[in-house]
């Protein structure tokens, strides 16, 4: 008679395990140790979280089902990230994602971990398209934010290496001669839109932690230049930097007060 694995070797299998089609899945959920029935219900919750993950993703590759099915064949989703901050630039991310699109958990990049969406950043990256606009504080201080953003945009779009067919905005409409959609909350509903968003969020939060480094006292590598106490505190302590918006409050009425 064999002896039955361990509950170590069955924890193994099941990290192994990836459907229930699996042979060794009928044994591994009859085995009556607790240990064992413990494993089962971890990897049954993990599994119906991931069927949930990728039913998501099917949900949410309607618009570029709907364009590939026109014939459309480089789809870039874009977003941005970095409207309303007191600091920094506002970026914006293109991305092309692959017509073979492997599974990936994306979603709007504010429902996400840091950890996550620097996995999934790490992933899109590795796949897909990927061209990143980035507009400075002076330009927004001179165009506006909004027109800040559509330059940030089309940047983004200009540092594709393909020339996309057909744009998915997240709310938005660009002054280019493209076919696009503009998509109210797209993030949460293009994985294009969403993959973009990943992208220009992780992007920017990177770049404003290494401005954190060149101006320590504002809190720039958890705030991302928001105005939260620890910024605010920062500009009544040590006054504006270089990468302050200026038009924006209370930059602006310190600047008038002065």
């Amino acid at each position: 008679m064999n002896k039955p694995l361990s509950i170590a070797d069955i924890k193994m299998q099941l990290q192994a395990i990836v459907s229930l089609d699996d042979p060794r899945w009928p044994a591994i959920k009859a085995d009556p140790r607790k240990g064992v029935q413990t494993a089962v219900k971890s990897w049954e919750r993990n599994y119906e979280k991931e069927l949930a993950l990728k039913e998501r993703q099917f949900q949410m590759m309607a618009f570029e089902n709907e364009l590939k099915a026109k014939g459309r064949i480089a789809i870039a989703g874009i977003d941005e990230v970095g409207r309303g901050p007191l600091a920094g630039p506002v970026v914006a991310a293109a991305v092309i994602l692959p017509t073979e699109l492997p599974f990936l958990p994306v979603n709007d990049s504010k429902q996400l971990s840091a950890k996550k969406r620097e996995e999934l950043f790490d992933q899109i990256m590795a796949i897909a398209d990927v061209g990143i606009g980035l507009v400075p504080p002076e330009t927004i201080d001179a165009v506006n934010i909004y027109e800040a953003t559509k330059l940030a945009m089309m940047q983004a779009i200009a540092n594709l290496k393909q020339e996309p067919d057909s744009l998915l905005i997240d709310a938005m409409k660009l002054p280019l001669p493209v076919e696009q959609q503009s998509i109210i909350k797209g993030d949460a509903k293009s994985v294009s839109i969403a993959a973009a968003s990943i992208v220009a969020k992780v992007y920017r939060d990177r770049l404003m932690s290494e401005y954190a480094l060149q101006y320590p006292h504002y809190g720039f590598e958890k705030n991302a230049g928001y105005g939260t106490p620890v910024h605010l505190s920062g500009l009544e302590m040590h006054g504006i930097t270089p990468i302050h918006r200026k038009t924006f409050d209370p930059i602006k009425s310190m600047l008038r007060g002065q």
